[in-house]
């Protein structure tokens, strides 16, 4: 049986969709496939053929050239990818990712880098894990950076290198580079608004000097860190460990962070040494009353040099309104029971005021002495407190009669705000 007619010549006169859409439409597409796919959209339409290499975004990892019948070694499927994107590509590439972490060594890229110096705006370089691949100088030539990731790698910048005047973020975990050239990139970026530092490296004293810089996250030996200039500075996050608590001065830490307002801090499972009759100051030499919020996601109550130093903050703090804090699992076996009490006795905490806190959320509680101390002074000294909000998720492995004692206990304890709530919850 033969279709109407006007059914045919309807389907003969439909318009190809995908033949016209509009450019902008297709760029718009492609930038949100990964790239085998748009490269696959050239058989789609002639329109289509060959408008993948206008693609102003790239990213390039292992699933281009990763496949099962592959026999080639990575690395020169890696190369041979990069000669044929510099091959075909026509106009400006503005944001490139390139994640090849898991080849077993790196191979060149300062040719890519080179092409694509002048007009680059975000620019992500995870390179393999082992031996570091010293970038070249050409990096410092890209004028246009606005977005800098790099990991795995060395950097050392040119004496000649003027900044890069645009960059507002900047991650480099893993970097190689000597404290003198990081204080020096850091400085000569004088918009930078985030900064992101992570390294395993001894290095001396750094000295952060960004006056426009908003977050900053530092993974490493916190000690040398020094927040030399950094006013609008808001958000901060430091975690690494500490070899000698005498070499940890949050006094100079800090000392311009005037605009500081949340604050997370993990000593990691460091042990602080000091010598015999060291004491950690009681407070900063000034009050950081901006300070909103304060993370505490490790802290072991029964550590005297680290509660010490939290205690310090926390006076320092005069306006803070949520604490959180995550409570270690100590080792019973290993733990005096006798020093925990001796690390949290009245008097260590009877300055401690909490008079605008409203909000504290206390993880992996389990009822210890020095918990429960905590607790008890925290209920009487925070006169506006509304919720105390405690994981009962390891609570909930002791028996019933043990539960019922503390619950009761807790709730017996003076509270200096009527309308505090404590909440028990399983936040697993």
């Amino acid at each position: 049986m033969m279709p109407p007619k006007g059914r045919e010549r309807g389907q003969s006169l439909r318009p190809d969709i995908l033949s016209n859409l509009p450019h902008n439409v297709i760029d718009i597409i492609l930038i949100h496939l990964p790239c085998k796919d748009a490269v696959r959209t050239s058989v789609l339409s002639k329109k289509w053929r060959y408008h993948w290499c206008r693609r102003t975004e790239l990213t390039l990892d292992e699933s281009l050239w990763k496949t099962r019948e592959d026999l080639l070694n990575p690395t020169v499927r890696f190369r041979e990818i990069i000669y044929q994107l510099l091959t075909l590509h026509d106009g400006p590439i503005t944001k490139f990712t390139l994640n090849i972490v898991h080849l077993k060594r790196c191979p060149e890229i300062d040719n890519f880098i080179f092409f694509l110096r002048n007009h680059i705006q975000d620019l992500v370089l995870h390179l393999p894990f082992g031996k570091r691949f010293t970038l070249s100088s050409i990096l410092f030539t890209c004028s246009q950076l606005r977005h800098l990731n790099l990991h795995s790698c060395s950097i050392y910048h040119p004496s000649a290198f003027e900044g890069f005047d645009k960059l507002i973020s900047l991650e480099l975990c893993g970097v190689s580079t000597s404290s003198e050239l990081l204080e020096s990139l850091i400085s000569h970026c004088p918009l930078l608004e985030q900064l992101v530092l992570s390294t395993t490296e001894d290095l001396d004293r750094i000295e952060i000097n960004a006056p426009m810089l908003r977050l900053f996250s530092f993974t490493g030996d916190i000690s040398s860190i020094c927040l030399k200039n950094v006013p609008r500075l808001v958000e901060a996050s430091l975690l690494g460990d500490i070899e000698q608590a005498e070499s940890l001065d949050f006094a100079k830490i800090f000392e311009s962070c005037s605009a500081l307002e949340d604050l997370s801090l993990n000593f990691l499972n460091s042990e602080f040494v000091a010598e015999e009759g060291y004491e950690v100051p009681t407070r900063l030499p000034y009050n950081l009353n901006n300070v909103k919020q304060f993370y505490l996601p490790d802290i072991l109550l029964v550590e005297s040099y680290k509660l010490s130093y939290v205690l310090c903050l926390i006076r320092s703090f005069p306006y803070l309104e949520y604490l959180e804090m995550e409570v270690c699992d100590e080792d019973d076996s290993d733990t005096d029971e006798e020093s925990t009490e001796e690390s949290l006795q009245p008097e260590t905490l009877s300055d401690l005021t909490f008079n605008h806190l409203g909000e504290v959320q206390l993880g992996s509680f389990i009822g210890r002495t020095s918990e429960m101390l905590f607790i008890k002074h925290l209920l009487a000294n925070s006169p506006v407190l509304e919720r105390l909000v405690i994981n009962r998720q390891f609570l909930d492995e002791e028996p019933l009669d043990t539960r019922e004692e503390i619950f009761t206990e807790i709730s017996n304890f003076p509270r200096a705000s009527p309308k505090a709530e404590i909440v028990y919850k399983d936040l697993s």
